[in-house]
């Protein structure tokens, strides 16, 4: 199987904030944001699998700041592990007001996708090689994040999460 790099599946999507997109407080609506999300997300995980991608997870989303009527979103995603048939997403959610000219970082979150084939089934997917030192920072994250994802789904007893445990312990040693 063919190996990847981060910077082959980077993806932004902007999308302008309209009335339909807004709470009565003239605010995004998170289901809405969190759509947008999933959707720049699946496109960087297919640019990494070359296959339909489906989502498994989504990580803690919170919301730092309120996104007004009229602001534009960009979305940027990278995927930053590959595992055997699912990649993780990192997104990073910028808010910008045009006319004023300012940028604030609002959400930023994990999706999981599973690649799937032509019947649905999952399929293998390629290794991803990260380069700079922030990849490889993610990277390594990745299978704890991963770990506390298949543990709070139930799917992984917590004393089988050898990467969390051993995390947990460097942290208890400084």
């Amino acid at each position: 199987m063919n190996k990847k790099f981060a910077k082959e599946s980077f993806t932004i999507m902007n999308e302008l904030v309209l009335p339909n997109d807004t709470n009565t407080l003239n605010n995004l609506m998170g289901g809405r944001l969190l759509h947008w999300m999933d959707i720049a997300a699946a496109i960087s995980a297919q640019k990494h699998c070359n296959r339909i991608v489906v989502t498994a997870s989504v990580d803690n989303v919170s919301f730092r700041h309120p996104v007004k009527l009229g602001d534009v979103i960009s979305i940027e995603a990278k995927v930053t592990r590959a595992f055997n048939t699912s990649v993780e997403v990192q997104l990073q959610v910028y808010a910008q007001n045009i006319p004023s000219g300012s940028r604030i970082k609002s959400n930023e979150a994990f999706y999981t996708f599973v690649a799937i084939d032509q019947n649905s089934r999952t399929i293998a997917v390629p290794e991803l090689v990260p380069e700079t030192e922030e990849e490889k920072e993610l990277f390594d994250g990745a299978l704890r994040r991963r770990q506390l994802r298949l543990i709070l789904a139930g799917k992984m007893k917590p004393e089988e999460a050898s990467e969390l445990y051993n995390f947990f312990n460097q942290i208890g040693a400084k």
